[in-house]
């Protein structure tokens, strides 16, 4: 069942040898089951369940043991359920989190463990990997800074949307993914006219619809699960008729697949993201077949989260094969395995950076009504080898600034 397999791994990283390998290995499981993005979070568990059937629960022989520890997106508890993972549970390294600041906690928190590694499982915050990065945390998936690619310019030259307002959730991963979009429209000369941050796990918008400027072209709408739920409801409900564009997480199958009026307002919604659900890939379609066998109680298509956790726990089993399942001497094989891979994954090539942060592909998709009424991604263009800088240097991209309520300075990027 091994479908999707490492590339290549260096040598030296091979050489590494079976000598120290274990009775048996622990994982970890840290993902969201309260909250926002509870639904997202079961999700997860399926795309990391997947990933081990893909390896039949075993490394070289080696079982494959796991625990997992339920979070609620809060730093705070992610962390302190990582700790319970270590210190009582006894896993040899965790995979997760799953949101933009428990992924922050986490990387601090890394430094404190040193001979524990840990796999983002689908956190997509920039600073996680960039800023002060943990030698011993990994992240095999793009962020969500390099998730708005392509999307900005899409908008404004093939849609002709020039002026728009935004809407985006006021911690790590909202400002993230909106400073990856906003880049993107800025730079092919688009204005945001207002921005409005809104805390996570919102309930009540009320008061930024009726705030929101009338002579604009769209709305950039960077919310979530059950937030982006409530949002479009009453944004239909107060009869809204303005474009919609799409963060990251805005489209996916947790909100596609809400009751009430929800999806109408997104029909026709340009985003983008780490993969595409029409993607004709063989790769792909085989991914998401066994998915559907596997979980009939699932969804049509993995969440963004299932997939992330599933490429997050493929890239840890590839690295663990490739040394024979030894996590001796501070896990040091094991680590260099995974900086040296080439994983061949359903979504396409990732390797990690220097921070041990993925490059990889990204997808611009539009949010179309099937013949059944459901809704689906269609992919309108593929980007490969997006790096967390977007192809600037490290100079020119600092100068953007970090992700956060008024980065970027549009102003300073129109050309």
């Amino acid at each position: 069942m091994k479908r999707y397999l490492i590339g290549t791994v260096s040598m030296a990283a091979l050489a590494f040898g079976s000598a120290a390998a274990a009775e048996s290995i622990k994982i970890g499981l840290l993902v969201v089951q309260e909250g926002t993005f509870a639904e997202g979070g079961t999700d997860g568990i399926r795309g990391f369940e997947q990933a081990l059937a893909n390896y039949d629960n075993e490394i070289n022989g080696i079982p494959i043991e796991w625990v997992m520890a339920p979070t609620d997106a809060t730093p705070d508890t992610a962390v302190r359920q990582a700790r319970r993972l270590i210190e009582q549970d006894g896993v040899d390294f965790i995979i997760g989190p799953l949101s933009g600041s428990e992924g922050v906690a986490l990387r601090d928190f890394a430094k404190t463990v040193p001979d524990v590694t840990i796999i983002n499982g689908a956190s997509g915050a920039f600073e996680t990997t960039f800023v002060d990065p943990a030698e011993n945390f990994f992240r095999f998936h793009t962020d969500g800074l390099q998730w708005g690619v392509g999307l900005g310019q899409y908008v404004h030259d093939d849609l002709g949307w020039t002026h728009i307002a935004t809407i985006a959730a006021d911690y790590a991963f909202g400002y993230t993914n909106f400073m990856g979009f906003a880049a993107d429209f800025c730079m092919a000369g688009g204005t945001i006219v207002e921005r409005f941050w809104v805390p996570l796990g919102a309930s009540d918008f009320g008061g930024v619809i009726a705030a929101l400027p009338v002579d604009i072209d769209a709305i950039y709408l960077g919310l979530g699960g059950t937030d982006a739920i409530n949002f479009l409801n009453q944004f239909e409900q107060a009869g809204e008729a303005t474009n919609l564009i799409g963060g990251s997480i805005l489209a996916d199958q947790t909100v596609l697949t809400a009751r009430g009026r929800a999806k109408d307002a997104l029909i026709g919604t340009p985003t983008s993201g780490p993969f595409s659900d029409d993607n004709p890939d063989e790769a792909w379609t085989a991914y998401v077949a066994e998915y559907r066998e596997m979980f009939p109680d699932g969804f049509s298509t993995p969440t963004i989260f299932g997939v992330l956790y599933h490429i997050s726990t493929l890239g840890a089993l590839a690295g663990l094969e490739a040394v024979g399942g030894d996590l001796s001497d501070g896990q040091a094989a094991f680590r260099e395995a995974m900086q040296n891979l080439e994983l061949d994954t359903p979504i396409g090539m990732i390797t990690l950076d220097e921070n041990r942060q993925a490059i990889g592909p990204v997808f611009v998709n539009e949010v179309v009504e099937n013949p059944d009424g459901t809704l689906t991604n269609t992919m309108k263009a593929r980007f490969d080898g997006v790096s967390q800088t977007l192809g600037m240097s490290i100079e020119e991209f600092e100068a953007l600034g970090m992700p956060g309520r008024d980065t970027p300075d549009c102003d300073g990027l129109r050309g």
